[in-house]
């Protein structure tokens, strides 16, 4: 489990530490370095992934995140020709990777990188790995299947679209965290439980699910107790976003690392709430999560989940970005709100989930 992250001359960053926990939520005005925070992981794994690393240099560009240029991964105004990750984990592992930058060809090549080759075998390179990017997909007739992902890697993908395909092979196996067991589920088989917390989203849903190998596809459809089956192109938008997530918590073990963006989008208030509460749940459960959101409702879920002894307050890590200028230098600082046993957050920077609040004051 990963506890610290440090970065150096990465895009918006010159130097900066970013503590994390079990579950960790990042917030703060667009454009403020949350995606960045995000990418650094992308980063690393993506360059594995391509055999650049232990030995060439960084992919900026791939199926998991995509830079552009070396330049436009550079600080701005670094002092150095050099970009650096240092990530470390919990038991003690610890990665440090800087690139050197070469103006001339534009390029990053591997200046240094950890001692040891047990590094890439931990979640953040393994298959105990899951990224839901804010760009899902949404709702089709039919959905992509990939056995290399799927039946060799259990990845979803990036934007969820082997989902389909993954509750479909892996329909009739018990979920591995038995907490996170809905009290409606009929069993602990993951189609079971993911009707059940889909529930929370819409009540009464159920997923009709038909493989059709010959053409690689899989069809998709939603029905309500005793209705025909749906497309999904005929159901709310939010389910079809929101179902790659869900199946990432139910089906994840314990030091499995999540990386979601926004899993508010296109839900309603309900749903977004139960939706920080699922996360908090999974993060009781061993699953590191970290989380990019703008809902306050999702915090909110989570602050619940605290208060309610579901998660331990301690394993919860919370960070605010805000821009700030100094002699003509626009950076990033980052504040870290605190929350206790009972929910309760210790300080609110403005902008950080106040503006309802300041809507409010205006309207009295």
């Amino acid at each position: 489990m990963i506890s610290l992250l440090k970065l150096k001359n990465f895009k918006t960053f010159e130097e900066q530490s970013i503590e994390l926990k079990t579950l960790t939520l990042l917030s703060g005005l667009n454009s403020t370095g949350k995606s960045s925070v995000i990418q650094s992981f992308l980063l690393l794994r993506q360059s594995y992934q391509q055999d650049l690393l232990p030995t060439v240099g960084l992919a900026l560009n791939g199926d998991l995140v995509c830079i552009g240029t070396a330049q436009d991964a550079l600080f701005e105004a670094a002092k150095e020709d050099s970009i650096g990750f240092e990530v470390f984990w919990r038991n003690g592992a610890k990665g440090t990777w800087l690139f050197d930058y070469n103006r001339e060809a534009d390029v990053l090549t591997l200046a240094s990188q950890p001692t040891s080759s047990d590094i890439y075998q931990l979640s953040l390179f393994n298959d105990k790995f899951h990224y839901l990017q804010a760009e899902r997909v949404g709702p089709r007739t039919y959905f992509e299947i990939s056995d290399f992902q799927v039946r060799q890697h259990q990845q979803l993908g990036n934007q969820g679209q082997y989902t389909a395909y993954y509750l479909s092979v892996y329909r009739d196996k018990n979920i591995p965290n038995t907490q996170l067991n809905h009290p409606n589920a009929t069993s602990l088989n993951l189609k079971d439980q993911v009707e059940a917390w889909m529930g929370e989203v819409s009540p009464g849903t159920r997923l009709e699910i038909k493989s059709n190998p010959d053409m690689d596809l899989v069809s998709f459809q939603y029905s309500y107790g005793l209705s025909n089956p749906y497309r999904a192109t005929n159901v709310g938008f939010g389910l079809t976003y929101t179902l790659p997530i869900i199946v990432a918590v139910l089906a994840s073990e314990p030091d499995t690392l999540i990386l979601v963006e926004n899993p508010e989008a296109h839900l309603h208030p309900r749903g977004q709430a139960k939706m920080g509460e699922l996360l908090a749940l999974a993060a009781s459960c061993g699953v590191q999560v970290v989380i990019e959101t703008h809902s306050d409702h999702v915090l909110n879920g989570i602050r619940l989940a605290v208060h309610r002894r579901n998660l331990d307050y301690q394993e919860v890590q919370l960070h605010y970005f805000q821009r700030q200028e100094k002699e003509g230098q626009v950076f990033t600082e980052v504040l870290s709100p605190r929350i206790n046993r009972h929910g309760r957050i210790d300080k609110w920077p403005d902008g950080f989930f106040d503006q309802m609040e300041k809507d409010l004051m205006e309207l009295m």
